[in-house]
């Protein structure tokens, strides 16, 4: 596999058309694929610090993260990678170069339960209970500097 070449960009710098391959990608894998109807659009995409990040192949977005400014850490989530394209790498890579734009400060994620593995290959250790989201089993786990 080759490396993947990663964009990123806030919010307000994003191409129309391109905001819209992300959402859409979103949208497909959280509310479509899940059968998951949740506010994906959860005015969060806007905020000034929001990062997000890419991967596209011949012009079509096939995996994104978001990163986010929490409370107590920056926060990596929305991971989604089209189905097409799983597999690939593409996702471990986005949240790699996530954890690199941030730099030595810790970061959170609210993992899927079934990924628990996938995240702790990436440095994440869970720190506290299982909870329900949208219906989908969740844990939540943070990564130190």
């Amino acid at each position: 596999m080759t490396k993947p070449r990663i964009r990123t960009s806030r919010f307000a710098e994003l191409e129309v058309d391109r905001l819209y391959d992300l959402l859409r990608l979103r949208v497909d894998v959280f509310v479509v694929e899940q059968a998951c109807p949740y506010p994906e659009l959860d005015g969060r995409d806007t905020e000034p610090a929001t990062e997000h990040l890419w991967v596209e192949l011949d012009g079509t977005v096939v995996s994104t993260v978001r990163v986010l400014r929490g409370d107590r850490a920056w926060q990596i989530g929305r991971v989604a990678t089209a189905h097409d394209h799983r597999g690939q790498g593409y996702a471990a890579a986005l949240v790699r170069a996530a954890i690199e734009r941030i730099g030595q400060q810790p970061v959170e994620i609210g993992a899927q339960a079934h990924l628990q593995g996938w995240y702790e290959r990436l440095g994440f250790v869970r720190c506290g209970p299982d909870y329900l989201e949208d219906g989908i089993a969740h844990l939540p786990m943070r990564r130190e500097p």
